[in-house]
């Protein structure tokens, strides 16, 4: 019911899924969060020709360029891939804003009761736009993404709480990837925590569900 929510916890999926891939998350967490509204938008973008079965066919921003392996290879070469999708998510940034001031308002929030959860893709945005947002969110909690572009510590407004989790076997957004944020994050005087799961891919598993579910608590009992 509307103005019944302590909080707004915003789940943003990946590339190639939609909203239905994360808002179980809300059902996962909903014990630890009982005063928490859970809603998982789906990315504007569309993949025409996505091949049917892989999950929605959406995106945040166009990923053309991406090339996991030569990440790997050519961590000068990831700089510049990481700053053209920076481009992509500074397009779609004013709609997700839009979104998420257009949530808060229909449940009766201020801005930082907010906290968002980001997967690949969509950790790429929760952090963009979070740590651009005024006031500042709750949190942020991001799994398997990365933190693009090299501007921030011009462009912060905000350093909420973050906790990054990736696997150490992910080959869609390789691990350094998250190691990389945390320097960034850490240049921009907005250190994070973060947890790395063995052997897990491209994923969440049952220790990062967890961990983040404990993490969001925490911040969101700060925020009351």
């Amino acid at each position: 019911m509307q103005g019944s929510a302590r909080h707004l916890v915003v789940l943003l999926h990946g590339y190639g899924a939609d909203g239905n891939d994360l808002i179980e998350l809300g059902a996962q967490w909903q014990r630890l969060l009982p005063q928490a509204a859970f809603v998982a938008p789906h990315a504007p973008g569309h993949i025409f020709g996505f091949p049917p079965g892989l999950g929605g066919g959406r995106q945040w921003f166009g990923l053309d360029s991406y090339d996991p392996e030569l990440l790997r290879r050519d961590p000068h070469h990831a700089a510049q891939i990481y700053a053209a999708m920076q481009a992509g998510a500074e397009d779609v940034a004013p709609q997700l804003d839009a979104f998420l001031d257009a949530e808060l308002k229909r449940h009766g929030l201020s801005g930082d009761r907010l906290a968002l959860v980001g997967f690949s893709q969509g950790t790429m945005m929760a952090l963009h736009v979070g740590l651009r947002r005024e006031p500042t969110p709750a949190a942020i909690l991001g799994y398997s993404g990365a933190l693009l572009g090299g501007r921030l510590r011009e462009e912060i407004r905000s350093r909420p709480p973050i906790l990054l989790i990736h696997g150490d076997a992910d080959d869609i957004v390789p691990i350094e990837a998250m190691f990389a944020a945390l320097q960034g994050l850490t240049d921009a005087d907005c250190p994070a925590r973060f947890h790395v799961c063995p052997g897990l891919g491209h994923g969440i598993d049952s220790d990062g569900l967890q961990l983040g579910g404990a993490f969001l608590a925490e911040a969101l009992a700060r925020a009351i």
